[in-house]
């Protein structure tokens, strides 16, 4: 008998209420919003609006001008890192974890060689990264000087060549809260006045990803980086840790000391932004989302907000604004029982307490959406 069959057995509810307690959405902390973002590892931030919105669910006290503050202090930047998505990190984070994909950006580049034909993959970093270092570049300004030496390549491949070779932040104004500004670009090192760590070991963020994802198996954290090998890391880590196995016998790793709650354990709904790393940060995702509502926060590459429930997926959510009034519309996937509801509404004001600048707000229920 191996090791792994004899070792505990965690359900579905019970990795629901260790991941909810990691991830901040079981209680609201009291961390700052730097804090928060380290301790996460993180916030996926396709669009501006979704880190605000992850750590208005999370945070005790949270005020979004705080994290707009740090990103204009260059304390916190927006990257392409895990998955090869925007994310929102700390500037040591940046530094670290850029390097540690970097192998996979550059295997992203296999699929449009084709539109790279000719092309001089170090030469075109050597250029992109004197254009953007010599003032922060939209990617319509790299495309067009990068087509002036290479005429008959592919333009997108062109810009993905220099986003994948080199680790481009977004500028300021770009993510603050309440700010406009397009997608404008220079290097990390540039914009944070110091250069990346080597390309690490993964086993320090092995132990962040369990701190903040965990219990987990290694299919899960290669699906939130993005990366493949890890079995190796896991290893070398393995007298430091615990294992666990999940109902379908899949062998699961934790931090000795992590929170583990009562399966039973009260979750309080919780209204999360599209892309929310809660949901995208596992091979199974049955901790969160059940068999019932599975693919139901996404069509096609969109993602819908998404409402939480007793800890697990049950419905998607949307805001209308004006200067006037703000409308949040709540569309279940099955029937809410009234104390659910109130709950929900109670969330609601208090997420548009803190993000809404409209006069007055009105929290509605939509029609339940079946599958």
């Amino acid at each position: 008998m191996t090791k792994t069959s004899t070792a505990p057995v965690l359900s579905a509810r019970a990795l629901n209420r260790a991941t909810l307690d990691r991830q901040l959405l079981l209680r609201r902390a009291d961390l700052s919003a730097t804090d928060a973002v380290e301790h996460l590892v993180g916030l996926q931030a396709q669009n501006v609006k979704p880190p605000y919105y992850a750590l208005a669910a999370r945070l005790e006290g949270f005020d979004p001008e705080e994290l707009s503050a740090v990103m204009g202090a260059r304390e916190v930047v927006r990257i392409v890192t895990m998955r090869s998505t925007i994310h929102t990190h700390t500037a040591d984070d940046c530094l670290i974890l850029r390097p540690l994909v970097q192998a996979a950006r550059e295997r992203e580049l296999y699929g449009f060689r084709k539109g790279l034909v000719g092309v001089d993959l170090d030469r075109l970093a050597v250029i992109s990264r004197e254009l953007v270092e010599a003032e922060p570049r939209t990617m319509k300004q790299l495309r067009e000087a990068l087509l002036a030496e290479w005429p008959d390549a592919d333009p997108l491949a062109l810009t993905v060549a220099a986003r994948c070779r080199l680790p481009l932040v977004q500028v300021t104004p770009r993510g603050m809260w309440g700010r406009s500004g397009q997608v404008t670009l220079t290097t990390a090192e540039h914009w944070l006045g110091r250069p990346a760590a080597p390309v690490p070991a993964p086993d320090d963020t092995v132990l962040r990803y369990l701190a903040a994802f965990g219990p987990a198996s290694v299919k899960d954290m290669q699906t939130w980086a993005g990366l493949t090998r890890l079995r190796e890391a896991f290893e070398r880590l393995r007298p430091r840790l615990i294992t666990f196995r999940d109902e379908n016998g899949v062998e699961l790793f934790d931090l000795p000391d992590a929170p583990r709650p009562d399966p039973d354990t009260p979750a309080p709904p919780r209204l999360l932004p599209e892309f929310d790393n809660l949901l995208l940060s596992h091979a199974d995702r049955s901790r969160v989302v059940p068999a019932a509502h599975k693919g139901r926060s996404w069509q096609g590459n969109q993602a819908y907000r998404t409402l939480l429930v007793d800890g697990f997926l049950r419905g998607v959510w949307r805001l209308e604004e004006s200067r006037d009034r703000a409308v949040l519309t709540v569309e279940p996937f099955d029937p809410l029982t009234e104390g659910e509801r109130d709950q929900i509404v109670e969330e609601g004001q208090r997420m548009l307490s803190v993000l809404s600048t409209a006069a007055s707000y009105d929290i509605r229920f939509g029609t339940v959406v079946r599958a």
